[in-house]
This record gives structure tokens, sequence and C-alpha cells, in this order.
């Protein structure tokens, strides 16, 4: 009688694993809580759970029914112990029956038939046992193995070896395990895909919200040039694949806009399009910036946070000013464009991604390479279809259009009248040669407008020292609609020197911030930076 009661308290034991599967929400938690109270059992030497994986997989077990190794099983659960070693660690994952070929060993079968197999004695029916004088050894007598089944699917096998006759009411309580396993199983990866879900729409609402703005200010490519129709030509032909663009050209042309039309014209249009600045990341940062964290993996770390190759899942990622990633970190970007796989800072978890990207640079990449400043195989393996955004310098024609496009956002920005573009106003803006291209016109435009306060528009540069003279006579004003004078290139180079160091003067020789030289000139802080290095401007 005293086994029989033993035996009424494990099938209590049963009913509450029944009742913690329905609520338990991660899969891994469910599979390792089954396995770990069906070999609580006294009796029972050995449980295990394998699941069907599609996908491509070498079969440990290399046999004829292997060869179409489309859908395996996957050993995903195990808890046991040994008689005759006692390091032996049966929770381990790999080893010779760690994957299956539906069909192959008894596993296999069960996965490929739907049906259970029993072996109440297995001295008496050995057929079933892939090691024989490993059973003896262990006094392994019986082994029950029950398909997942959900919906009439198999979706994988629940096993358990005993050193005990099977009797007919524990197949009974293995086969009620099966079927709410099955459920369990559905339930948590649908809680878990929700839940990536969530995360991946909140994430994506933090990354696009700060582009929003930067979207709307700055417009949809506007021109006309024959510089600007070769690039959307390019824009035409790349946009549908999922080619790696890399864009080109100076700061302030319009990358991003490229970018962006790009993404819009391809087949992941529906998925987001998320922005990395590389100049902006601090050193420290770039790992968790890039393929996020897990709570406490460095100081600071509070909470689990994706990085924005998962924000971009299925999407794409822009990788503006590429050529700041530090070198010792490229190889990790690399690692992702080859294989599709990352790992979040402090955790061991693989997890795979689909993400095109695109990058941007104003350097000369190339250059970088044989100073030892960029991995030429990440350099290939960004530049499959460079595409290079004229300067604004070079397509002149194009100041017109851009003009009158500024204007019109400031106008439905402020809701009122604005003056209008004159002959004038276009020579003088098409005078300049703009080294900040783009977004130096639209600054300067709007410039104008605050200063004219509705006359007409008079466009004030700045003088040696970085200030603005509000009572500048603008070319307008005297009275020529035709003459312009013509400043040599060698004197606005001049010019563009003394206008930096006066900003960085004023600025107290501070570069970023709010109260940076970069501020000050409408430049970005890694723009400004190269051009100190390129004049070889120095603080006294």
């Amino acid at each position: 009688m005293k086994p029989d009661n033993v035996h009424e308290l494990d099938y209590e034991a049963y009913k509450t694993l029944l009742l913690e599967m329905a609520q338990e929400h991660v899969v891994a938690t469910l599979l390792g809580m089954i396995v770990r109270q069906l070999a609580r059992r006294p009796h029972v030497a050995l449980a295990r759970i394998w699941l069907i994986k599609e996908g491509d997989c070498p079969c440990p077990n290399k046999e004829a029914t292997c060869e179409d190794n489309a859908k395996c099983l996957h050993l995903v659960a195990s808890r046991g112990r040994s008689l005759v070693d006692k390091d032996a660690d049966w929770s381990r994952l790999d080893g010779a029956f760690s994957r299956f070929a539906l069909g192959s060993r008894k596993v296999g079968w069960i996965a490929a038939t739907g049906k259970a197999v029993e072996v109440n004695d297995t001295e008496k029916d050995s057929k079933w046992i892939a090691r024989p004088e490993w059973a003896r050894r262990e006094k392994i007598l019986g082994f029950g193995g029950q398909p997942l089944l959900y919906k009439g699917e198999v979706l994988g096998v629940l096993s358990i070896f005993t050193r005990d006759l099977l009797q007919h009411e524990e197949l009974v309580w293995m086969r009620m395990i099966a079927d709410h396993a099955a459920t369990a199983i559905v339930n948590a990866r649908a809680f878990e895909t929700i839940n990536r879900l969530q995360e991946q729409l909140e994430l994506e609402c933090s990354y696009l919200r700060e582009e929003v703005q930067e979207a709307r200010a700055f417009g949809d490519i506007v021109g006309q040039s024959e510089a600007l129709r070769s690039v959307l030509k390019q824009v035409e032909l790349v946009a549908p694949t999922d080619t790696n663009v890399i864009i080109l050209g100076e700061s302030g042309t319009g990358k991003e806009l490229v970018a962006r039309e790009i993404h819009k014209r391809s087949l992941r249009q529906d998925r987001p399009l998320i922005k990395v600045n590389c100049a902006s990341i601090s050193r420290e940062l770039y790992e968790s910036e890039f393929f996020g964290h897990v709570k406490g993996a460095f100081s600071g770390a509070l909470k689990d946070r994706a990085g924005r190759f998962e924000a971009a899942d299925g999407g794409t990622l822009f990788l503006d000013e590429v050529g700041e990633i530090p070198i010792d970190l490229q190889s990790k970007l690399l690692r992702v464009l080859q294989e599709g796989e990352y790992e979040r800072v402090g955790d061991e978890k693989t997890r795979k991604v689909d993400v095109r990207i695109i990058a941007a640079t104003n350097r000369n990449l190339k250059k970088d390479i044989g100073k030892g400043l960029f991995r030429q195989d990440l350099y290939y393996r960004l530049s499959v279809f460079p595409l290079e955004v004229a300067p604004l310098r070079y397509r002149k024609e194009d100041i017109p259009l851009l003009a009158e496009h500024f204007l019109g956002l400031i106008q439905k920005r402020g809701n009122r009248k604005l003056p209008r573009l004159t002959k004038t106003s276009l020579k003088e803006l098409q005078g300049y040669d703009w080294p900040g291209n783009v977004r130096e016109l639209q600054n300067v435009i709007e410039r104008a407008v605050i200063i004219s306060q509705g006359d007409p528009l008079r466009f004030i540069w700045p003088d040696e020292k970085g200030a603005y003279d509000t009572t500048e006579t603008s070319a307008e004003d005297s009275g020529s609609d035709d003459e312009w004078t013509v400043v040599p290139d060698s004197e606005m180079k001049q010019r563009e020197r003394r206008n930096i160091i006066a900003a960085l003067e004023k600025s107290d020789w501070t570069i970023y911030g709010a109260r940076g030289a970069a501020r000050l000139l409408g430049i970005k802080p890694t723009t400004l930076s190269s051009r100190i290095k390129k004049m070889n401007i120095r603080k006294p």
C-alpha cells in the first residue's frame, strides 16, 4: 500500500503542474518547469521535451531520413539523474540525441505519426531503446513518449524514462500533461510575440518621434538640376532591392532625405526607418545603442532595453555619419551585416534580425581605410551601391526652388504672408558658395524672414566676428537689380575661416552644446570639427 500512497501524492503534484503550466507565459521557463516536475518523481530517471523547429540544421543523426531536414526536432528541455555517474549533467541540451529528423528513432516516429510510444518493460521490448547497455546500466525499465498535439498539429514530443514498470494510470496522466503542455506552449509563444511586438512598437515610437520633426521641417527632395535628377534615377534603381547603400556627400546636402526616399520606394516601406547618428553616440554606449542591453549589464542599465537594430527589424536602419564608428567596434557591426545575428550587452541569447542598411558619410572612407580608421571589409559590405549627392554650389539652379520651398514651410508654420523672393534676392543667394549646403540655405532664409519683418527680404551674412548687423543694406535697397559683386573663392575661404574663429571666440572655444560654436553657425559639431582641422585653426 505504501507505493500506492506515494503515487497518489505524486498525482497531486501533477495537478499542481497542470495549473502552473496554464499560468506561465515564457516558453523557456514553461519547458523547464515541466521536465523539472516530472523528474522529481523518485522512479523517473529522465524527462525530456523536443520541439519541431523549421530551418536547415545539421542533424547529428545523419540517416536517410535526414536528407530533408527542413523540419527537425530540437531538444529544448531535459532533467534527470544518473545512478552510475554522479557528475553527469542530464540537463544539457547538446549531444547525440539533441536533434532528430522527423521519422528517425522513437522520438522522430512519435513526431511524424502523432502517436504515443509506451514501453512497459525495456528488457522484454528493447526495439525502441537506442542504447540498451545504457538502459541496463541506469536500470531503465520503462519509457513513455507522447506527442505534443495542438489542434491536430504536432509541436514536439514529451518523454520520460523510468526505473519502474510503467502503470496504466501514469500513462493516462502523461497524455493529459502532454495535451496541457501543448496548449501552454502555444499560449506562451503568443504572449512572447505580443510582448515583443509591444516592445518594438514602443521602441519605434521613441526613436521615430525625434525623426518626425526633422522630416516635417526639412520637407521632401526639392530641385530639378541634372545632378539631382541623376541621384533620383539611381534611387529608383536601387530602392526596390535589399542592397546596402552608402550615400556620400558634404554635410547639409540632404543625404538623410535621399535615405528616406530609398526606404519610401522599397518593399520595406510599411516597416520603420530608424536613424542612428553615429557621431552623437559616446564611445561607451555604441553597443547598447546598436544592440540594446539587459538589466544590470553596466552601471545605469536599470532595465532591459532593445537597440536600434531590433527597432528596425523588417525595415531599414540609416547609419548617419558611419565613418565616426570607432574601429574596434566595427567588427561587431560587420557581424550583424554578414550573419544577421547579435546579442544585447550582458546577454548570452543570440537574436536574429532582418535589416536593410543605408549608410551616409561626408568623409573619404578610402583614405580612412589607409589610415587604419575604417575596416576595408566593412566598407565593401556597406558600399554595394554607392550614391553621391552633389553639393549645392554644383546645382545652383535648384536654389530658387529650395528658397521658395523653405519660405512656404515658414509661412505654413507662422500662418502669415511673407515677402516674395526678387531677382536680386535670388542672385544674392546664387552668388554665395554655400559651404553648409541646403541646411545653411534653410537657416539663411529663416534668418532673413526674422530680420525683414514684412519688408523685402534682406539676407544678412555674418561678419568676421560672427555677429549679424541688422542695419545692413541689401542689394535690393541699392536700387540695382542686375549688378552683383563677385567675390573670389580665396576671399570666401578667408571669410569662412574668420567666421569660424569668431564663432569659436564667442562660444569660448566650445564646439558642442546649446552655447557651442556649431549651434551659432547652424552646422553639426562634427562638421565644424572637420573644418577646424582642415583649416588648421588652433586655440590661442
